[in-house]
């Protein structure tokens, strides 16, 4: 790194796949000389990288922008602007319109041209780029430098399938993000033996329907994310696979087998049910009834009994009844989760959604989510107290708060606090479970580190 190499910011909302798309974008443009910064106000180019899932999430990112103009107002720097990500699909070019700080705007498919966009900005010619590219955006993105993954950590994302073809009539993402997609399982291979050589110990597969992925092979055949996570499995080194977000329609039993047979894939599964009311399941469309929700984590289970569960719930979608939240909240009971993330109704614009009667009072709504959470929060609760006095793995993924304290993560994705003097970031160790937080666990060694690979020379130059 030189001194006055340009300095980049990227500032990422919503999803993992935000996450993931912020580093390809720092790779991209690590090539043209820029390093990272974690401070706007020293960046020489400030990327929004944006979600459209939230409400009022244009609003949000217009009211960032306009504390970005109030700050190159006051420091006298002329940082570059780009909005990229959803909210950048979505409004195009308005935000040029409404946002004269904004300099080029890029859409999730064309991050690859970033660097000859930013060359375009230079000039004065503000581009803007939300084009569903046919290319293959991820084939052309430059490859990250051991050296960048292992300052990311020893867990990663990868992005196996982008878009989506369900159609919930709540969702923005068809529309966003485009029909559904999957790149080809080479690729990923790939890819991720990049990242479990500069240091990363667990890998987490990304797609807005992620169970949907159906990329070419290396044989030419189709392959199915089961068939995917069997040769990833494969990768020596590789300690941890999850993957996420998964729709119950595409499920199937190669799936829910590889649950049963892949001891590296964690038993954690997060699969978003939205209602326990057919009703409201059909106007939603999401093709599914709630019985079949039911029998389908019925069928997971009996093939890793010691699942843990997460999902997420809409309240107060238009048309939703005191009788429709009561079946919400008999799903919820019902599915025993270990997790879930519960969100008020809130409409998008050029959705079904946004334009069906029976809209629900703000009001109905907040308290439906009150009850909802309240029912969720006490099934997290007695989850992580079921864990006390077990013994479980955890991956040790950062100092933690004192000395001789590491922070990981649980099987079951849950933080866990321990106290493991000799032990480094990136061990997996067998620890018992000693006590609960209010979000996390506490535990101490089981008999000593175990699966302890060395650092790669590489990833830590």
């Amino acid at each position: 790194m030189t001194a006055n190499a340009p300095k980049l910011f990227v500032k990422s909302y919503g999803c993992q796949m935000n996450v993931y798309d912020a580093e390809r974008m720092a790779d991209a443009l690590a090539p043209e000389g820029y390093v990272e910064t974690q401070s706007a106000e020293d960046a020489d180019l400030i990327i929004l990288n944006t979600c459209h899932i939230r409400e009022k999430a244009a609003e949000k990112v217009y009211s960032e922008l306009g504390r970005i103009r109030k700050m190159k107002q006051e420091t006298g720097r002329a940082p570059k602007v780009a909005v990229a990500g959803c909210v950048a699909q979505a409004e195009g070019a308005e935000i040029l319109k409404r946002a004269p700080v904004v300099d080029l705007v890029i859409g999730p498919q064309s991050y690859q041209r970033l660097p000859e966009l930013l060359r375009e900005a230079a000039e004065g010619r503000r581009p803007v780029d939300t084009d569903f590219a046919v290319e293959d955006k991820f084939e052309r993105l430059a490859k990250p430098s051991p050296k960048a993954i292992a300052s990311r950590g020893v867990t990663a994302f990868v992005t196996v399938q982008e878009g989506c073809d369900k159609f919930c009539t709540f969702c923005v993402v068809p529309y966003t993000r485009g029909a559904e997609s999957s790149r080809p399982a080479a690729q990923l291979i790939a890819e991720t033996e990049r990242l479990v050589a500069a240091g990363v110990r667990e890998v987490t597969l990304l797609g807005q329907n992620v169970d949907a992925y159906h990329g070419e092979g290396p044989d030419g055949r189709t392959w199915s994310l089961a068939r995917l996570m069997r040769a990833l499995s494969e990768i020596e080194g590789l300690a941890r696979l999850r993957y996420t977000t998964s729709h119950p329609r595409d499920m199937d039993d190669e799936l829910i087998a590889a649950h049963r047979e892949l001891p590296k894939l964690m038993p954690y599964l997060h699969l978003p049910v939205q209602s326990g009311s057919d009703r409201i399941l059909a106007a939603m469309n999401r093709k599914h009834t709630a019985d079949e929700y039911l029998r389908l984590i019925d069928r997971i289970r009996a093939a890793r009994p010691d699942l843990a569960l997460s999902g997420d719930f809409i309240v107060g979608f238009p048309g939703e009844t005191d009788a429709d939240f009561e079946d919400t909240l008999a799903i919820a009971r019902d599915a025993a989760y270990a997790s879930a993330f519960t969100f008020k109704y809130s409409p998008r614009p050029g959705t079904p959604a946004a334009d069906m009667d029976g809209q629900v009072p703000e009001a109905v709504k907040d308290e439906r989510l009150q009850r909802l959470q309240a029912l969720i929060s006490a099934q997290q609760a007695a989850f992580a107290r079921s864990l006390v006095g077990r013994e479980i793995d955890v991956l040790l993924d950062r100092p933690g708060r004192y000395p001789g304290q590491l922070a990981g993560r649980s099987p079951y994705l849950q933080p866990v606090q321990i106290t493991a003097p000799g032990a480094v970031v990136g061990e997996v160790i067998r620890a018992v479970v000693t006590d609960t937080g209010a979000n996390s666990l506490f535990a101490a060694p089981a008999g000593g580190a175990r699966d302890i690979l060395p650092q790669p020379a590489e990833a830590i130059a």
